[in-house]
């Protein structure tokens, strides 16, 4: 009867979990169909999929989510094309860019040759080590109210607050191919979270 009692815990165990990991799985959309470019807009610059991916071709500009996004994560993976002096970024929580700049303020998670991964005006948003030049490279950002942290390659960045633009705004990729080179991405995906207590 013990044995019983176990295998029918266990197995309502096995259902919880599972059907946490669907519910989890059905929040985490994907931004890029590795298709086309439908759900964003391209402003200033080039950009079109080549073999699935998302090709920064040329300009100063960005290609920018049609949607708002608050509270999420944020998984991408990228490449520089450029042999050296890469740059490039992930712009979110903006809502406009000025009229004569091609990027908005802030916030930007940089991928700038030697500081990728950083987020200007975030204490302690730095890391090294974690990168391999000119390869895919995977990033996971989380931001969540004030909070924001990230992951690169699975392993732990850095983890920080202090973000002060708390309202939903747009995510972008930067184009910065005169000064920066071109770049790919590819499996871009969100998952939205719930509005942060703190």
């Amino acid at each position: 009867m013990m044995k019983k009692n176990l295998v029918i815990q266990l197995l309502l165990l096995a259902s919880l979990l599972t059907s946490q990991l669907a519910s989890a799985d059905e929040k985490r959309v994907s931004l890029f169909n590795g298709k086309n470019l439908d759900g964003w807009t391209v402003l200033k610059c080039e950009a079109e999929v080549v073999d699935g991916n998302l090709f920064i071709k040329s300009g100063n500009g960005l290609v920018q989510s049609v949607k708002k996004y608050q509270n999420f994560v944020l998984e991408y993976e990228w490449k520089a094309l450029a042999e050296d002096k890469w740059d490039s970024g992930i712009y979110f929580r903006y809502t406009s860019v000025p009229a004569k700049s091609p990027w908005p303020r802030r916030y930007q998670a940089n991928l700038l040759k030697g500081k990728e991964g950083n987020v200007g005006g975030i204490k302690g948003a730095t890391s090294t080590g974690l990168l391999k030049d000119r390869e895919w490279n995977k990033f996971k950002l989380t931001v969540d109210g004030a909070k924001i942290s990230l992951m690169i390659n699975g392993r732990e960045a850095w983890n920080s607050e202090g973000l002060e633009d708390l309202e939903a705004g747009f995510i972008a990729v930067q184009a910065e191919v005169p000064g920066g080179g071109q770049h790919l991405f590819r499996n871009i995906f969100i998952t939205e979270l719930e509005a942060s207590k703190k």
